[in-house]
Formats: C-alpha cells, structure tokens, sequence
C-alpha cells in the first residue's frame, strides 16, 4: 500500500512520467535517489503499470473514436474469458471494461474511418456467435481524456 511519500510521487508522474527525479523530490521533500528507490519499488509491485505516451488520436489519422456496448450470448466463464482474450488482443480496442447492470463489455475502440470502423465491428461483433449485440455510440468531441487517477 503507497504512503504518503509514494502517493505524492504518484501525483507528480501521472501529470508527466517524464519529469526530472530531482524536481520530483524537490516536490514531494525527498531526495532524488529516495524518489528513484520508491519508483522501481512501485513498478515491481505493480502499482506502477506502465510508461506511456498518450497519443492524440486525430493527429495520426485515427479521426472514428467509439464507444461500444457489446452483450453476449451467456455470461458463462468459458464465453466471457475467450471475449476477454479476442478484446484484448485486438489492436483497435483501447480499452475494454468487463461490466455489470445488463451489458457484458464496454469497449472503447479508434479508427481511421467508418470503413476500418465497420471491419472492427465485422471482425469482433457480427460474426462472433458469442456477441448477442452490440452498440456503438460515436464520438463527436474528446472532451477530456488521459489515465491519471485521482491519489487521495
């Protein structure tokens, strides 16, 4: 579980993972080499999942961002666990939700266009006889987005 130091830190990198460890410290009251200890113990843990770039999406040609409700046949392991793996391993989904309250998944899936966009949905959804049906609800604006999560 993260103290107050590492929940500190967490705040910090999760603006921008690219600041200097010595800024961190200096904005969290610890050396540079206690920040870097801490940063590879939260990555080992896991706490730290990964190093990303957020990537706009409109500015390498990927203009279709949707959102999609996907209910499946039957909510047997077997079905849901291979929905899991077809979800995950699929390039366009960027993200992909197991949920509760009368859908399956919610996905959210990029493209470059309605056609790409109607092959993922060919691809994952109409003939796929595990998914019952699905709904795509289409972007008009990104509003906000990125993965900070908010460190009490």
């Amino acid at each position: 579980m993260p103290d107050q130091f590492d929940r500190a830190i967490l705040r910090v990198i999760q603006r921008d993972n690219k600041t200097p460890q010595r800024a961190i410290a200096e904005a969290v009251n610890l050396s540079a080499a206690a920040v870097q200890r801490r940063v590879a113990a939260m990555e080992a843990a896991g706490i730290i999942a990964a190093n990303v770039a957020v990537v706009d999406t409109a500015a390498v040609g990927l203009a279709i961002t949707s959102i999609v409700e996907v209910h499946l046949t039957d909510e047997r392991a077997a079905t849901v666990d291979a929905a899991k793996a077809l979800f995950r391993a699929d390039a366009d989904v960027q993200q992909c939700y197991y949920v509760t309250g009368g859908i399956s998944f919610v996905l959210v899936i990029v493209s470059r266009d309605m056609v790409a966009y109607e092959a993922t949905t060919r691809r994952l959804f109409a003939h796929n006889p595990s998914v019952a049906t699905f709904r795509s609800l289409i972007a008009l604006d990104r509003v906000k987005f990125g993965s900070e999560v908010p460190i009490p």
